[in-house]
């Protein structure tokens, strides 16, 4: 029986990164690299057009990012599925990623055999996560499912998650990036792709902008 070729699309800024995923891929027989882009608007393009299996994409991306990618892709409709691969191991990356649609997160770490299986499992329909985002996962519902705890109505407003608004409070009070990374255990690209996302949520361009907005309205911190 002859299996299908599983057409791949790759989304991620970094061309060495690209080369790289590209290169494990092309040893499987029946995965196939139909194309290479180098941010989220590009993506959306290409699989309007090429109709891939699957879009491998990365969370932070120039233009347009990864987690938005996603969102378009799934509310258009298209059958092309989409598989995080990120760095970023953090509880607001994966659980986002789910409510944007996503199909499997990944993080750049793991090892060819896991990517592959993830490969084949989504191109079947279903979803993959691995091991360390299962347990985000299942951490997630067993503290929803025990308490749920409200966000205030400003948070809501701009959809600011947990997670972001732990680092506007700590913005507030002086902390930088680097700061703010060692105290909450995450990388400092962490934390500047949480602060980016943030200034875009509260429509702000930059910090004096971003503490303007938490004195007017302090709901947010």
């Amino acid at each position: 029986m002859i299996m299908e070729n599983i057409r791949v699309l790759l989304a991620d800024d970094h061309q060495l990164v690209r080369n790289g995923i590209r290169n494990l891929l092309e040893d499987e027989k029946e995965i196939e690299v139909i194309g290479e882009v180098s941010n989220g608007q590009e993506a959306l393009e290409v699989v309007s057009r090429l109709l891939p299996d699957l879009l491998i994409i990365d969370i932070r991306m120039p233009v347009m990012n990864g987690l938005d990618a996603t969102r378009k892709l799934t509310a258009s409709g298209l059958p092309t599925r989409a598989l995080i691969l990120s760095m970023h191991d953090d509880e607001d990356y994966i659980l986002q990623s789910i409510d944007c649609g996503a199909s499997g997160y990944l993080l750049k770490d793991t090892s060819k055999e896991e990517f592959m299986k993830a490969i084949r499992v989504i191109y079947k329909g279903e979803k993959y996560f691995s091991g360390d985002v299962s347990k985000v996962l299942v951490s997630n519902y067993l503290n929803v499912k025990e308490k749920k705890v409200p966000q205030d109505d400003t948070s809501q407003q701009y959809d600011i998650t947990k997670r972001e608004k732990q680092i506007l409070g700590m913005i507030a009070e002086g902390a930088g990036n680097k700061e703010i990374a060692e105290q909450l255990g995450k990388s400092v690209r962490t934390i500047e792709t949480h602060r980016f996302n943030i200034m875009k949520k509260l429509r702000v361009s930059n910090v004096v902008e971003l503490l303007k907005k938490l004195d007017e309205e302090p709901g947010l911190k």
